[in-house]
């Protein structure tokens, strides 16, 4: 093992071959300065990027991997560093400071405005450098780089994307149409943006276990008894109206305090709408099952810090006579977001305050990648409930108004006034049946049936404070009216809400920890003496378990209870709730017993394999339950390979159809008796786990790039 002076001497070695260049470039004339750098450029962009290790034979060992990754992290220090110095001094400069002071571990505040001269090219190709290093590192290359560091880097990057972003609004038209280039040099502000994205992602501002007390008396204004008592009784079966206590300020003791502070008085918030739709980015939606955040960064990296998209980011939309919804700019003749999506201009942003004074309201989504106030209860609530991420949208309504027309979501939502008041109607849910993610959602004609009677909703006024429980599946709609507003403290007409909602993804459904638990039973087997992949006893089973997966799915089509949120993960203590879980786990095995049907499960996979599907689709999320250096062949099993279309109909022929139904017997009979609740609860809650921490670390980058954009700790008139 080497010693920490043999590992300093041979960081030391490498650094001198960057540094005497970068130094020498940095004190000579300009032209010997520029060829310096480009050399010292080129040395660094020859170490291989991480992604060519795997096709290079020559760097393919293990040794060489590391090696290299400590090659392209030692130049990434070196470049940030020397760019920070750069920085930094240029800073000091401008404002004043005195230079014999100044070190490495100078601060920058993040006020400063750093400026990137055009001319200035030997800065320019550093901080290409920097970027470009940054940009292709892996995970863990990234969380080598000193804290410290990286948090100086980032207010250089914050400051210049701050003002690439403001040079595309208000810049001239020629600035404007160059883009995605800053100034006249060759750094892209996609190259900053993603740059940014990549220092935040492992940000963590409080290491220790979070309060949820605060969250608690803010959403649900419940005693801990009373909060399980809602899980056990309310949670996703009836809507329920938690009133603001003695009509307590949300200014005081609340968890939207801060954001309630930075949107600042109420009677000003309406105009500044422009100012608040300037300060927010798009925010890209990401595939559900991706856990690759490299992966996230790459899909959306034409995107990234790019101003906010009609549908995507931001709707505004008004709805006449209760049915038909207009959306503003698709009304407007000639409008530049008449085909959507379309990215909004300065000009559009600027018509969303004329839209609003005509009745139209303002829809936001993605407010928890916006603001750290608002990730903080999205967190929190996502904790609350067991899932590994929690959605909140804005709504503001001029009085008088009805933005969304009647609908049913495919998400639990809890409504929180926080300005004004609204009026809302809720409908009766048409079916037993939850609508869940990813399936068509009933349509405006299909929400006019008999289970919308009038006589038959239920209605509530929301004030300041309240808050409204609407579950999955019922019929709703809200608007604002003149008569709502003259007693409820002089307040000015408009409405102010968020939804905070609760999407149940397939995995985190009852019938995905019964896959799981399968999966779990499954892994567990011992070796069986017809191990070999050619054996017929061995094909038997691995069918079996495949159909046992596709007849669970079956049954969560039609039984609510599998479409159900599984609460295993959830942050409670084995108390009454746990209990409460463990004994939905054995119903539900009960019903997998008496349900699970051979025929039905063998007569989707013919039908599958017939228009070349893989019917276990519905699973391909399970290739995560693999645990760390675990070999992937477990996760390919549960796919239907070609091999396994050419076999079965050997397998489920007439003659030996009543072999492979014993077999799917035996295995069900086996996985109900064998099972155990504990294996599956593991494996469960580590996939929970991978799920929230590729959700938290985009969700660090992108409130890491709104951060340069806005100060949550002034308000938004300041």
């Amino acid at each position: 093992m080497e010693t920490t002076t043999t590992t300093e001497k041979r960081r030391r070695q490498h650094e001198t071959t960057l540094f005497p260049l970068l130094l020498a470039a940095l004190c000579s004339n300009c032209h010997n300065r520029r060829a310096l750098i480009k050399k010292c450029l080129n040395r660094v962009f020859a170490l291989p990027s991480p992604s060519r290790l795997v096709t290079n034979p020559l760097l393919a060992s293990r040794t060489s991997q590391i090696q290299v990754s400590k090659l392209t992290c030692e130049a990434v220090f070196v470049f940030m560093r020397i760019t920070c110095c750069m920085f930094v001094s240029g800073v000091m400069n401008d404002h004043g400071i005195n230079m014999e002071s100044k070190s490495s571990s100078a601060t920058i505040s993040p006020a400063a405005e750093m400026t990137l001269p055009e001319e200035d090219e030997y800065s320019i190709l550093l901080l290409e450098g920097a970027t470009t290093l940054i940009n292709s590192c892996i995970i863990e290359q990234l969380q080598h780089i000193p804290t410290q560091l990286s948090e100086r880097f980032l207010v250089l990057l914050k400051s210049l994307w701050r003002q690439a972003h403001e040079q595309r609004f208000f810049g001239s038209s020629a600035t404007r149409d160059q883009g995605n280039k800053f100034c006249a040099s060759n750094v892209k502000t996609s190259s900053i943006a993603e740059c940014i994205f990549r220092l935040s992602i492992n940000y963590s501002p409080q290491p220790g276990p979070m309060d949820f007390k605060p969250f608690k008396k803010s959403i649900f204004n419940l005693g801990e008894a009373s909060f399980k008592q809602f899980l056990l009784e309310t949670w996703e079966v009836s809507p329920m109206l938690v009133r603001n206590p003695s009509n307590a300020s949300l200014l005081q003791d609340s968890i939207f305090s801060p954001f309630i502070q930075y949107l600042g008085s109420k009677e000003a918030i309406p105009t500044f709408l422009p100012s608040l739709l300037r300060s927010i980015i798009s925010c890209p939606a990401i595939a559900s099952d991706e856990l690759d955040i490299l992966h996230v960064i790459k899909e959306i990296n034409n995107h990234l810090g790019c101003p906010i998209i009609y549908h995507q980011d931001i709707r505004v939309v008004k709805t006449q006579s209760g049915e038909r919804e207009l959306h503003y700019f698709q009304e407007q003749s000639g409008s530049s977001c008449s085909l959507a999506p379309h990215t909004l201009s300065i000009d559009d942003i600027l018509k969303c305050e004329v839209a609003f004074q005509e009745g139209y309201s303002i829809a936001l989504r993605g407010m928890e990648f916006r603001y750290e106030s608002i990730a903080a209860i999205a967190d929190g609530l996502a904790s609350l409930f067991g899932q590994p991420s929690a959605g909140v949208n804005m709504y503001l309504t001029p009085s008088n108004s009805q933005g969304l027309a009647r609908h049913s979501d495919d998400h639990c939502v809890f409504v929180c006034q926080l300005i004004g008041a609204k009026r809302w109607t809720i409908f009766r849910r048409p079916d037993t049946r939850l609508p869940r993610l990813y399936e068509p959602c009933d349509s405006l004609h299909d929400l006019q049936d008999e289970s919308c009677k009038v006589d038959e909703c239920q209605r509530f006024l929301l004030k300041e404070g309240d808050v409204l429980y609407i579950p999955r599946g019922f019929p709703h709609e809200a608007r604002t009216g003149i008569d709502d507003y003259q007693n409820i403290n002089g307040t000015t007409g408009f409405s102010l809400h968020l939804t905070l909602a609760i999407e149940i993804e397939p995995p985190f459904e009852w019938e995905g920890f019964m896959q799981v638990a399968l999966y779990c039973w499954d892994k567990k087997q011992k070796v069986l003496p017809y191990k070999s992949n050619d054996s017929v006893p061995w094909s038997l089973h691995l069918l079996s378990v495949k159909l046992l997966h596709i007849a669970i799915k079956l049954i969560g089509n039609h039984d609510p209870g599998f479409q159900k949120a599984c609460l295993v993960g959830a942050i409670h203590s084995k108390d009454c709730l746990f209990n409460n879980q463990m004994m939905i786990f054995w119903d539900l095995i009960s019903r997998i017993i008496s349900d699970s049907k051979f025929s039905d499960a063998v007569e989707h996979l013919e039908a599958a394999i017939h228009k070349n599907e893989d019917p276990l689709e519905h699973v391909r999320w399970m290739k995560h339950l693999n645990e760390e250096g675990e070999e992937v062949e477990r996760s390919q099993s549960l796919s239907i390979s070609s091999a396994d279309s050419r076999c079965l109909p050997d397998l489920l022929i007439p003659h030996n159809r009543d072999t492979a139904k014993a077999a799917f017997v035996h295995v069900k009979s086996k996985f109900c008796r064998e099972v155990e609740f504990q294996d599956a609860e593991q494996y469960y809650k580590m996939l929970l786990a991978k799920y929230r921490k590729v959700r938290k670390q985009y969700s660090n980058g992108m409130l890491s790039l709104h951060s340069a954009l806005h100060d949550e700790h002034e308000t938004i008139s300041s």
